[in-house]
């Protein structure tokens, strides 16, 4: 594109200087960055109406982009040059959220010779996630984002430095200080805990004996902002204990999503068997799947049956169960018999364990 696609643009300003543009013609600018989006303008005349057209890149909204724009904006066509510049004023558009169709501005008139697109932006918002009220980008968005950062570096310090902390934990093999305030605001039963007249609020010690003093650490910098990746997923199963155990419904999710991102023949009977104590569908689902769909059972004899020894009876039986549904007319009818002799061998096997408990 030559330089007549150029859109000039400032903070809040953007001027398009588009040449003369004959009947029945179409332009489209190059992109131009105005706030968190980059944005396109494009004009078409016909012989009845000049229409101008304003709209955000990937504005219906991408999954890691930020969502569509809702803006409020003033529009000007400026005709000739000055000092006998003819101005013609669009009404202007307040808070109207900017989708793939963007803003279209007909013009009942043909414009020749050149002329300036002119976009004024009052104001730019995103919506809020969780329902609230949309915020503004060049203020309370830009504060709020400052504010977060601040507030969970100051939490994360208030940890690392011991500063003012109230509450021991102790692990299997150690023990960290922490703030009572912060776990009751992160956890109900933490909450709980410190409201009632329990040990733990008593002595100002929490035992959690069942995860080492890492775990514990990980457990903590989640609840004060400060976990980082490699801390996470080293320590995704205890996190998924722990917050199963002390209810923490976004770690537990955290934990759930990220178990169904690597499963592989190491893993996928230890996930499919946390996926059941922890009632986990997607990742009961994504071990089924793997070991079924993908017959990767057939790679893993010793571990599957060291699995139908070990596992609840129920479990072992769904496995059964959608492995014969799935391969029912494309397995022999003898390792069927097998896989079923194996699976009664284990039920009565568990049912003599349970008796002699």
């Amino acid at each position: 594109m030559s330089d007549g696609s150029r859109v000039e643009a400032a903070p809040r300003l953007a001027q398009w200087r588009v040449d003369a543009l004959p009947c029945y013609t179409y332009r489209k600018s190059l992109p131009f960055r105005i706030g968190l989006w980059n944005w396109y303008l494009s004009v078409e005349r016909n012989n009845k109406q000049t229409c101008v057209k304003l709209f955000a890149e990937n504005s219906n909204s991408t999954k890691n982009g930020p969502s569509a724009p809702i803006a409020s904006f003033v529009t000007k066509l400026l005709i000739s040059p000055p000092p006998n510049q003819q101005t013609i004023v669009h009404p202007g558009i307040f808070d109207k959220q900017l989708k793939h169709d963007g803003f279209v501005w007909a013009i009942d008139s043909t414009v020749t010779g050149r002329f300036v697109i002119e976009i004024e932006f009052i104001d730019l918002k995103v919506a809020d996630p969780s329902g609230g009220e949309p915020a503004s980008i060049w203020a309370s968005h830009q504060i709020k984002q400052s504010s977060d950062h601040t507030a969970l570096s100051s939490l994360a310090r208030m940890m690392h430095e011991d500063i003012l902390t109230d509450i021991t934990i102790n692990a299997a093999d150690g023990s960290v200080r922490a703030h009572r305030a912060v776990l009751a605001t992160r956890s109900p039963v933490f909450r709980s805990m410190f409201s009632h007249d329990l040990r733990e609020k008593e002595l100002a010690t929490v035992d959690i004996s069942d995860m080492s003093l890492d775990a514990c650490r990980a457990f903590l910098n989640y609840i004060y902002g400060d976990l980082r990746s490699e801390e996470f997923l080293a320590n995704r199963l205890a996190l998924l204990r722990a917050a199963d155990k002390y209810d923490i419904a976004d770690l537990r999710e955290a934990c759930h999503e990220s178990l169904l991102e690597d499963i592989d023949t190491g893993n996928v009977l230890e996930r499919l068997q946390t996926a059941h104590l922890y009632r986990l569908p997607k990742l009961k689902g994504g071990c089924l799947r793997f070991l079924v769909d993908f017959r990767k059972v057939y790679e893993m004899h010793d571990d599957f049956d060291v699995f139908l020894q070990t596992a609840e009876r129920d479990l072992v039986a769904e496995v059964f169960h959608g492995v014969l549904a799935a391969w029912s007319g494309r397995i022999s009818f003898r390792f069927q018999v097998m896989m079923l002799a194996k699976l009664i061998t284990n039920l009565f096997k568990n049912k003599r364990v349970n008796a002699s408990i």
